[in-house]
């Protein structure tokens, strides 16, 4: 990406503004009023892909590296993100992996459904950052 790892991180981490720039996340909430940034142990509530998720931030690293599980009905996911500053910007790294009867019907009717997301996703993210940070 040619952003700044920092405004990457900013943005990655300012889940409920998610729906302003990434089309596949809608209603992100934070049901116990942690927020409005994700960090370690962080619960929260969302929809992606049509399906109501409930993920818990599980591995943070200040601006490297960010994973939640997400758990709903038919999917357990894990996705991960790594972020590796460069001279141009940053590197982004983004994996997923997921489990569940909701998620094998996905990979059998739209198989290239989460590939083409996810790179959207990495794209509005480079686009978003470098129009500058999030407001607090």
């Amino acid at each position: 990406m040619q952003a700044p790892a920092s405004a990457v991180w900013a943005w990655l981490i300012r889940a409920q503004k998610w729906p302003e720039w990434y089309v596949n996340s809608s209603n992100v909430v934070f049901p116990d009023s942690s927020g409005p940034d994700l960090s370690l142990g962080v619960q929260f509530r969302w929809r992606t892909f049509g399906v109501a998720i409930e993920s818990k931030v599980e591995e943070f690293v200040e601006r490297e590296r960010i994973a939640w599980s997400a758990r709903g009905v038919g999917v357990d996911a894990y996705h991960a993100w790594a972020i590796e500053e460069n001279r141009q910007g940053c590197v982004v790294l983004t994996e997923e992996t997921q489990h569940g009867w909701v998620a094998g019907l996905g990979r059998l009717l739209m198989p290239n459904r989460m590939h083409r997301f996810h790179q959207i996703w990495l794209e509005s993210l480079d686009k978003q950052a470098r129009s500058g940070f999030p407001s607090p």
